[in-house]
């Protein structure tokens, strides 16, 4: 960058401000187009303050563990169980008590198949069970 020198003998050491300017107007133009899409507002259902103690919950019934080997058995807690009769079973455990159900704790080999990993979610999701883990062996 040279340095223009002036009448007088010296350098000229003034800087040109108007790509800096053209710069900022830039920004500036953008930040506003983008910042009414910003402003939507999005409404949150916070919980409100009670005066009374939360109730005492329940204890966690114990989880069903449910492990699927190499060859695609099931077993339902270290009993061999076929698929077909997953559904029910898990229906019987949702309705003991609906808002406290069993945790079912998948454990899967790592050779199984995935189609009976998906047997069994569907037959989980049948039956409207909302608590499932996945185990890792």
């Amino acid at each position: 960058m040279a340095f223009a020198s002036s009448a007088s003998g010296g350098a000229m050491s003034d800087i040109n401000v108007t790509p800096l300017v053209d710069v900022m107007l830039v920004l500036l133009i953008i930040f506003m187009v983008t910042m009414p899409i910003q402003s939507i507002p999005v409404d949150v259902d916070l919980p409100q303050k009670t005066d009374k103690p939360p109730e005492n919950p329940k204890d966690p019934p114990d989880p069903i563990e449910l492990r699927i080997d190499a060859s695609g058995q099931i077993f339902w807690n270290n009993t061999p169980t076929p698929i077909a009769s997953l559904v029910t079973m898990m229906k019987n455990e949702v309705e003991r008590d609906p808002s406290n159900q069993p945790e079912l704790q998948i454990e899967t080999n790592n050779n199984a198949e995935y189609g009976t990993l998906a047997k069994v979610l569907t037959a989980a999701k049948n039956a409207e069970m909302v608590k499932i883990g996945f185990v890792q062996n």
